[in-house]
């Protein structure tokens, strides 16, 4: 549904987006990442037909963004970071202008709109000033104002910005439940809602493409391995050299002494081994006693600050 090349935008001597690439397919949904500053917000831009590239294309939908962005339009739904509204008008007025725009039918026209409120969670403000509206429910406004012509592709730029806990998760239940039908792309701060939500995530950082896949696959490549923490009664040197010498072991800290032997280790490993069982083995073989075992995976935010990080 987006296939992005080259893709590069400079305002001046500074280079928003650097030359990235990737793909987007249809009924996925993505996050797409990046400090602040890092071209994410450049790149929706480009995408929705908002501003042209320096250099690079893409294509949306089949259609290529420097010769039919008309068409481009007419099939996504954008939710702009800054979220433009028109704050005089009520939120009836301005979804009912919002439909003429986008040409719905006159037919359809009521439906559409009494279908957005209700998913979008506005009924309670319908007939209020736009800007009245706290920034929880502006947010709600600028999600209908991108859905009310039921587009193909949806992209969202800080979806969730000024919602409360309980908007964020009906905000994300909305989104998984419109990647059945669409393809969604997604930018956020909120690494656990991309980890929710996303089939896959894309990072970037200084106008470069630094990561590209599912968590799992970002892990493995960016090496965050997985953490294993183990408490052991026994020989605290002997324990050490022993998880040392395990196949696929990274590294082994002693982290906490609970006294009469009892110690606790952090067991660094590789994130495609289980060594849950290693550990185990050589705990009874030794005829030690393991009084706690678990296993802590690199999340996303792990992955997030290494590859921004090491980009840098």
């Amino acid at each position: 549904m987006i296939e992005v090349k080259n893709l590069t935008k400079k305002y001046g001597e500074l280079t928003a987006v650097n030359n990235i690439s990737f793909e987007v397919n249809k009924g996925e949904i993505v996050g797409f990442l990046g400090p602040n500053a890092a071209g994410k917000s450049t790149t929706m831009k480009i995408l929705t037909c908002f501003m042209p590239p320096t250099d690079g294309t893409a294509v949306v939908a089949g259609f290529d963004i420097a010769e039919n962005s008309l068409e481009i339009r007419r099939r996504i739904g954008y939710l702009a970071e800054s979220n433009p509204l028109y704050n005089d008008l009520p939120v009836s007025d301005f979804l009912s202008f919002v439909a003429d725009m986008r040409q719905i039918p006159t037919g359809a026209k009521k439906d559409k709109i009494k279908n957005i409120i209700k998913t979008c969670g506005l009924e309670k403000v319908i007939r209020q000033n736009i800007g009245k509206l706290s920034k929880g429910f502006r947010q709600r406004v600028g999600l209908a104002q991108a859905m009310i012509h039921d587009p193909e592709i949806l992209v969202l730029d800080e979806p969730t910005s000024g919602l409360d806990p309980i908007q964020i998760v009906e905000i994300r239940d909305l989104i998984k439940a419109l990647g059945k039908e669409k393809t969604v792309i997604f930018s956020t701060h909120i690494l656990a809602e991309v980890e929710a939500t996303c089939n896959r995530v894309i990072i970037i950082n200084e106008g470069k493409l630094v990561g590209s896949g599912t968590i799992e696959e970002l892990q493995r490549k960016s090496r965050c391995g997985a953490l294993v923490y183990a408490k052991i009664r026994g020989p605290r040197e002997q324990v050490l050299a022993n998880l040392k010498s395990l196949p696929q072991i990274t590294e082994v800290k002693l982290i906490q002494t609970f006294g009469d032997s009892l110690n606790e280790y952090e067991i660094g490993c590789s994130e495609e081994v289980n060594i849950n069982e290693a550990v185990f083995n050589a705990v009874k073989n030794n005829n030690w006693t393991l009084t706690e075992l678990h296993l802590e995976q690199a999340t996303l935010e792990d992955v997030f600050l290494k590859l921004t990080a090491a980009d840098k």
